[in-house]
């Protein structure tokens, strides 16, 4: 995934609103420098594939000078590490430095090191539980009958809200152009998913009603782009839902190519679990690495 902005798109949107919610500029510059990849490797084709034929997945999370952060779950561990200094820099804010652990929390060196640490996801989930968490949906597993329910609301609404045309193109190369009503189309998607609410796993929090009349009321065109029949891009500009008087282009790119590396790395330290359960001190800037 890639968003491509210029200086004055940052620009403009860093000088949107007050001077309290205004985008700091170092904030506007690291998000039109990001690169995630997200690989997954499966012993089935992925769409004939659940949750038990994954064999690995990584994503990796880049900025203009190299990678900040990757995430690897391989068989029973999650791999992770960051570059924190590199992070802090980007996004111009200050990160926590070796020198700020506290004793009981050393397990965390390596982590603030840049080295690749590991976590048994399974003793992971069970200290969760132990910490008051709750069992249903701990695995983020949704079952077939309900991934058949949201995927019929969903194209319910999407045949209703969203228009589409083609686009032909040489060497095999075809878009096809889908355009909606960004506030129609979330508003319609939710109400449809709401009733779906007891069967997502726990945590799994829609936005209300009231939360939605806050999203931008502007139509919004995705480009799908097709080589062969097959999904290779996905391109939106972003830059239309900005509240800017001046036109500002954020366009988000999604490519679609072959796998990177999904193999466990070597010499990970691991992390006792308890440290990175839900409610753990630091288990949240383990999970999220600060984004």
């Amino acid at each position: 995934m890639d968003l491509d902005a210029d200086a004055k798109t940052i620009d403009a949107l860093s000088d949107e609103g007050g001077p309290d919610d205004a985008m700091p500029p170092e904030f506007g510059k690291f998000v039109s420098d990001l690169h995630v990849d997200v690989s997954v490797k499966s012993r089935k084709k992925l769409a004939d594939s659940g949750q038990k034929d994954l064999v690995g997945t990584s994503v990796k999370v880049a900025g203009a000078d190299g990678v900040l952060a990757e995430y690897r779950v391989v068989g029973d561990f999650l791999y992770y590490r960051t570059d924190m200094k590199a992070l802090g820099k980007a996004m111009g804010v200050p990160m926590p430095s070796v020198d700020d652990l506290p004793p009981s929390e050393k397990e965390f060196r390596k982590l603030l090191e840049g080295d690749w640490v590991k976590v048994d996801t399974k003793a992971m989930e069970k200290a969760g539980k132990a910490a008051g968490g709750t069992s249903k949906g701990a695995s983020g597993d949704i079952d077939a009958k309900t991934q058949k329910k949201i995927l019929d609301a969903v194209s319910g609404v999407v045949s209703r809200d969203v228009t589409f045309r083609t686009e032909g193109g040489s060497d095999g190369v075809e878009h096809v152009v889908a355009t909606g009503n960004l506030r129609t189309l979330l508003t319609g998607v939710f109400d449809k998913l709401r009733p779906l609410q007891g069967d997502l796993p726990a945590g799994a929090e829609l936005p209300t009603a009231k939360d939605l009349k806050d999203a931008p009321n502007k139509k919004v065109a995705v480009d799908f782009t097709l080589k062969n029949g097959d999904l290779r891009q996905i391109r939106v500009d972003l830059g239309v839902l900005a509240d800017s008087k001046k036109k500002v282009k954020l366009p988000l790119v999604l490519k679609f190519s072959e796998a990177g590396d999904v193999s466990a790395p070597s010499g990970a330290t691991e992390i006792p679990a308890g440290k990175v359960s839900p409610g753990s001190p630091l288990g949240g800037a383990f999970m999220g690495g600060g984004f």
